[in-house]
């Protein structure tokens, strides 16, 4: 169940009115990097999470705060928004500046939402699910996170430094430090999990004697002179997970050239196929 004061839960202030900052605000919200992804990624990684109920408590109660951030961002963008002119012809012959600003604006925006937000990115294109990660496994859901929150930093970083406007700066500033937060608190479930050692390879529950060990923790090259790939930790020394040692070593095929055989009848082929 959810609940809400109707009070925003940072605050969101606007002093100078810019359009195409709005836009730019639009991929916070709607991009595939953007608050309804992280919300609603942790919000169903909680309704399939199993086992300690503390986790199913950690994803919906973040998913909850991610939607309070949707909230600020789109009042962020309707403040954004007071300054996008209504009538192009006007605008544009008043100003050749005007022709600029309009093509840089979102006109969904204003066509679609009346100069309001839109769960849409800084193209228009609409949030569609497609990058919501929720495996039911914890521990491959927490790293995912972590890659979430990581992406939402960078955007959010960015965002900060294309606005001079202080309340943006302000928001922003508050929004990057949850995105801090949010990836130490992921990284510390993963700790909770048993870390490196004891949470990977994920799943932990799938017998390693059962994968074929020999390719387990293998760096494999695939230089067509055939010479070794660039070393680094990834191809030396005791492997992350504690379980293995890392090798280095050009791949050679282990396989034959694929034959399928001939098409099947009526299968809409080539009489050549047949």
């Amino acid at each position: 169940m959810f609940y809400t004061d109707n009070k925003l839960q940072y605050p969101v202030r606007v002093e100078t009115p810019d359009p195409l900052f709005a836009r730019a605000l639009q991929q916070a919200i709607g991009g595939v990097e953007g608050e309804i992804r992280v919300a609603m990624q942790y919000f169903f990684q909680a309704c399939g999470a199993r086992g300690n109920p503390n986790f199913r408590d950690l994803l919906m109660n973040t998913a909850a705060e991610e939607l309070g951030h949707i909230e600020m961002l789109a009042t962020a963008v309707a403040m954004n928004l007071e300054g996008a002119p209504l009538s192009l012809k006007e605008e544009i012959a008043a100003d050749p500046v005007g022709g600029g600003v309009l093509g840089g604006i979102n006109l969904k925006n204003l066509l679609s939402a009346g100069l309001s937000a839109m769960p849409v990115d800084s193209d228009g294109v609409p949030f569609d699910m497609s990058h919501i990660y929720a495996s039911g496994n914890i521990a491959a859901d927490m790293t995912a996170n972590v890659a979430a929150e990581s992406t939402g930093r960078v955007l959010a970083t960015r965002l900060y430094t294309m606005t001079n406007d202080p309340g943006m700066k302000d928001m922003l500033s508050y929004l990057i430090a949850r995105d801090t937060m949010h990836q130490n608190q992921w990284m510390a479930a993963l700790e909770e999990l048993g870390g490196a050692t004891g949470a990977f390879p994920i799943p932990n529950s799938f017998p390693q004697e059962e994968e074929n060990q020999e390719f387990s923790y293998a760096y494999l090259g695939f230089q067509q002179d055939g010479s070794a790939p660039a070393a680094g930790r990834w191809s030396e020394g005791q492997s992350i997970d504690g379980k293995g040692e890392f090798v280095s070593q050009p791949m050679q095929p282990l396989g034959e050239k694929p034959d399928l055989g001939p098409a099947k009848p009526n299968s809409g082929a080539q009489a050549e196929q047949l």
